[in-house]
């Protein structure tokens, strides 16, 4: 009855059956808008569903952030269960919030929007010196070291050999902020003679997945990328390793300082005795594609001074 009681109005009124109308697509491009804009995710819920506002009030609720290498939605189905195993372990309440910008991660951290991150060693090294974040753990590859690799990449069935080849081409690196998908690259052109003056050209990407898609889609004919996402790569046939860089330290777990001694303390101890090829492995979502598959370590905070200087030593700045 109350629906051929409105339609009898509207025909009635026709002002009014154009008001309910519009009123009818605002709400529509409201309710749209709001689900566009995704940043906060909650444990409780499937992975990257929203989290209420309202759960930043909550004392022992604790936000982790990361660099975003593969993509959002396969980032969050990756971290949300280490995250859970984190809450059992400690007793606190962890949530993700994941940004659209690399950088945004380590300015997230210095200034509190998060509490814990896993950042490149450049972000690190930037939010070191930038907000004072602190060293946690590092990440450990599958031989049990602190370190990763750049793998420079091309299509199986590329002309290209040599780093030498590489000059008037087009290189696709990750983000500016990237130690593997950008200093490492850099760096390792170089050694072999070809700056980016030499290049046809370059672009920046803003992730290791996106500059491995540069490569397959055609749009650059080279680009550096991080070892695990490149030994996968290769193994599927998409693409062909052509150079492997020096190791450098690996990506790290960092906090920041206003976190309460405590709590710090609690997360290391369950970072170290995280297992992911382990007791914890069956609860885990494709830990393998991250740069600590094999849990986490110690590093001497020293070799990160080898980042440093090669982001002194391209422009980035560090504070």
């Amino acid at each position: 009855m109350t629906r051929d009681y409105r339609l009898t109005a509207i025909r009635q009124t026709p002002l009014i059956g154009i008001f309910f109308v519009l009123l009818f697509l605002f709400s529509g491009v409201i309710g749209c808008s709001r689900q566009e804009t995704p940043k906060k995710v909650s444990l409780s819920r499937r992975a990257g569903e929203v989290s209420t506002t309202n759960e930043r009030l909550q004392p022992n609720t604790l936000w982790f952030g990361f660099d975003l290498r593969l993509g959002p939605k396969e980032e969050v189905r990756i971290y949300t269960p280490f995250l859970k195993y984190l809450e059992k372990a400690t007793g606190k309440h962890f949530r993700i919030q994941f940004t659209e910008k690399y950088e945004d991660t380590v300015d997230n951290l210095g200034k509190g929007v998060t509490h814990f991150a896993s950042l490149g060693t450049l972000n690190y090294v930037i939010g070191s010196e930038k907000y004072g974040i602190k060293y946690l753990v590092s990440g450990a590859n599958k031989e049990g070291d602190p370190k990763y690799y750049t793998m420079i990449i091309t299509k199986p069935d590329s002309l290209l050999r040599e780093i030498e080849d590489i000059r008037g081409k087009c290189f696709a690196f990750g983000s500016t902020m990237s130690t593997q998908g950008h200093l490492i690259p850099r760096k390792m052109l170089e050694d072999g003679g070809i700056t980016l003056d030499d290049l046809s050209r370059h672009m920046y990407t803003g992730s290791h997945i996106n500059a491995a898609k540069a490569v397959l889609n055609g749009e650059c004919d080279a680009a550096g990328i991080q070892d695990n996402l490149a030994h996968r790569l290769a193994a599927e046939g998409k693409i062909r390793i052509m150079k492997i860089s020096d190791s450098y330290p690996s990506s790290i777990i960092a906090y920041n300082p206003a976190v309460d001694i405590t709590i710090v303390e609690a997360v290391k101890s369950a970072l170290l005795n995280f297992e992911p090829l382990g007791k914890h492995k069956t609860s885990l979502h494709e830990w393998d594609k991250t740069e600590m598959p094999l849990g986490f370590t110690r590093i001497n905070e020293l070799e990160l001074n080898r980042v440093k200087i090669l982001a002194g030593q391209y422009g980035v700045p560090t504070h």
